[in-house]
């Protein structure tokens, strides 16, 4: 079952001339029309003729996170605002967030991406699409919605949140595919349950989900307690969004779609290349975008590539599922939080001591995100009214930035564990396996 049988089934060795094809047209945009791109290509040495082979790619520097905030916020764009329909952000560390943009012809591409994932997952015009991630900035929403309407399905774009009406929706509508975050969809499964509706009252039969880390055994709960088959589904906003690549009804690892992106795994500490099969960072560098052509970005995430076909007969290569992040970033319900987030916050505020630690766990399948925050001497001698009023503002500031619940826990002076070298704020008891 395939959506675009010239791309998906085309053999390996005209996916690298068309590869290298666009890639050449890439740089060569990126280089005379984004200052930071030219900037850093003539620092290595680089002008886009030296592009001659796929391997070439390995010349040009990475391109991170940080570059986006300090081109904040349309400097890594290669057309003029006037060409650009659609702007999309993510939160940042520092409380400014990514920003990215997309041209007409970008969101065509989005579309497509995402009609071919959902059709390889099974998805049809048949379908009735109960889209439950968020809309707004967040790519989520947005990015299936499109790629569902293209497909043919009958979009219902419930959102988050509001989950007893979600549930209602899901049994009067006769949903027959669940968009969400896989803790969500848990979580839909409980409240079902929870008002007296059985999974066989339900009409669903796929799961497209995605948006934060799941285990396999996430995986068999979720089928069991929706009764679906539940398919896995990357992407980030720096690349495109959801549809970066996806897992097929084979789900033995997720598709990227290698007409529009190359994969790269490297050693996140050397930045070498590896072959396929070894788990390391994984690289993107979109090769189709106008907007935002990202060139070999980094994506902390870790990975591993497989270029065998695929049982599906789809021929471009599949990554495993992202088994954690090579730097501290952490994903909560969907969202990107940072423990500098939480600094940046608590610093702002004033009253504490410079000392916390995060506690993420996954309860009743839901992630949930303690924050433990030392009190100074002064303030923890305090009337006990004035600690708790300092609890319910540092949690309502910490919601306010990251867009994410949190419980504020404050201790005693000098109870947090001190470290001699790299402060270990985090401990994740969330068992990902």
């Amino acid at each position: 079952m395939y959506w675009n049988e010239k791309y998906e089934l085309m053999d390996r060795e005209n996916l690298r001339d068309l590869q290298l094809e666009r890639l050449q047209q890439t740089v060569d945009r990126a280089y005379h029309n984004v200052p930071h791109y030219r900037r850093s290509m003539q620092e290595s040495g680089i002008e886009p003729g030296d592009i001659k082979f796929l391997d070439d790619l390995a010349k040009i520097p990475f391109t991170t996170k940080q570059d986006l905030r300090d081109n904040y916020p349309y400097g890594l764009f290669a057309v003029p605002l006037s060409e650009i329909v659609r702007i999309h952000s993510s939160s940042g560390t520092t409380g400014k967030p990514t920003v990215v943009g997309y041209t007409r012809q970008d969101l065509n591409n989005w579309a497509e991406l995402l009609a071919r994932s959902l059709y390889c997952a099974g998805v049809s015009k048949d379908d009735v699409i109960q889209i439950s991630y968020g809309y707004g900035l967040f790519t989520g929403g947005l990015g299936i919605h499109y790629g569902s309407e293209k497909v043919g399905a009958s979009v219902i774009p419930t959102s988050g949140g509001n989950t007893k009406r979600q549930v209602m929706i899901m049994k009067d509508y006769g949903s027959t595919v669940l968009a969400c975050t896989p803790s969500y969809a848990l979580y839909l499964g409980e409240v079902a349950e929870e008002m007296g509706i059985s999974k066989d009252e339900l009409k669903l039969r796929v799961g497209i989900f995605g948006a934060e880390p799941w285990s396999g055994a996430m995986r068999k709960e979720i089928e069991n307690s929706l009764g679906i088959s539940a398919h896995d589904i990357y992407g980030l906003s720096e690349i495109m969004g959801p549809g970066v690549a996806m897992e097929c009804e084979a789900k033995n690892g997720l598709h990227i779609h290698e007409d529009h992106f190359i994969p790269e795994i490297i050693n996140p500490e050397t930045g070498e290349s590896l072959p396929y099969g070894s788990k390391g960072e994984l690289v993107f560098t979109c090769i189709t975008k106008e907007g935002l052509p990202m060139i070999r970005y980094r994506t902390r995430d870790l990975s591993c590539l497989h270029e065998e076909r695929c049982s599906c007969g789809r021929t471009h290569v599949r990554m495993e599922r992202v088994s954690g992040r090579s730097d501290d970033m952490l994903i909560i319900r969907g969202v990107n939080v940072f423990p500098s987030q939480i600094e940046s916050v608590l610093l702002e505020m004033g009253q504490t001591a410079p000392h916390y630690h995060l506690i993420v766990d996954r309860i009743g399948n839901l992630d949930t995100l303690e924050v433990q925050v030392e009190v100074s001497e002064e303030l923890f001698s305090d009337k006990i009214r004035r600690l708790e009023h300092l609890g319910r503002a540092i949690q309502k500031e910490i919601e306010s930035t990251l867009g994410v619940s949190s419980k504020v826990t404050l201790v005693e002076p000098k109870t947090l564990t001190r470290s001699e070298g790299k402060a270990q704020r985090v401990t994740d008891k969330r068992q990902l396996k």
